[in-house]
């Protein structure tokens, strides 16, 4: 009959506490966001900054992480499509922030800087969002393109003037509705038609009236004030 060895106590399984793993997360992340800046002073991508974030504390710290810019692209689709704006006006992300596509054709009438009645109500929704506490701290810059098409009018001379006044209508009608009080938070900047995203004509020099109509257009930037120096 085996005997029991004395003096011997009983190994006491002890339940793994890792709680650690959050604060160690959240110090990963401060070291990582320090070496980001030392790399780039100039400018800081945000956005991929974030994802970065979100997977090292998804990964380690097993916890989920809400990105802004990810929560303010996912709202912008949501006044896009409830306002049935999808053929017109575009929603992506980029480096530096949210960048919204809109075609001139559907926010204002050709040689013109007056916006649409469909133009007024899709960009009071946008407005009355960018208002919003949470979204307090992004910058919103507009851009005006054209196409290469000749223009001269009492009113706009040229394209530049033209993609300018634009730039400068969406700009204006957000600053009415309480956007920008303080007038830090918005600008608008005139391409005219320096930046096309197609060709406007074929090789042999005949226009591309798709290619035209889709240079002239109108963005909105949307991006954390500190991912870059206005």
């Amino acid at each position: 009959m085996a005997r029991r060895r004395k003096g011997i106590p009983r190994t006491v399984e002890e339940e793994v506490n890792e709680d650690w793993l959050a604060t160690y997360a959240d110090a990963i992340t401060l070291l990582m966001a320090f070496f980001v800046m030392l790399v780039s002073f100039s400018k800081v991508e945000l956005p991929v900054f974030e994802k970065v974030q979100a997977g090292i504390a998804e990964q380690i710290g097993k916890r989920d992480v809400v990105r802004p810019t990810q929560v303010l692209e996912t709202d912008l689709k949501d006044v896009v499509f409830n306002m049935a704006m999808d053929s017109a006006v575009n929603v992506s992300t980029d480096d530096e922030g949210i960048l919204m596509e809109m075609g001139s054709g559907a926010f204002f009438q050709p040689g013109s800087a007056n916006l649409t009645k469909d133009a007024v109500l899709f960009l009071k929704d946008v407005a009355d969002l960018l208002k919003e506490p949470r979204y307090l701290g992004f910058q919103i810059e507009v851009t005006g393109h054209t196409d290469d098409s000749p223009i001269s009018s009492p009113r706009f001379p040229s394209n530049w003037e033209l993609a300018a006044g634009r730039a400068i209508a969406v700009v204006r009608f957000f600053g009415a509705l309480g956007v920008d009080p303080d007038q830090k938070r918005m600008r608008a900047i005139s391409y005219g038609d320096t930046k096309p995203k197609l060709p406007n004509n074929d090789d042999a020099g005949n226009p591309i009236e798709e290619n035209r109509q889709a240079n002239r257009r109108i963005e909105i930037r949307v991006f954390p004030k500190y991912s870059r120096v206005f």
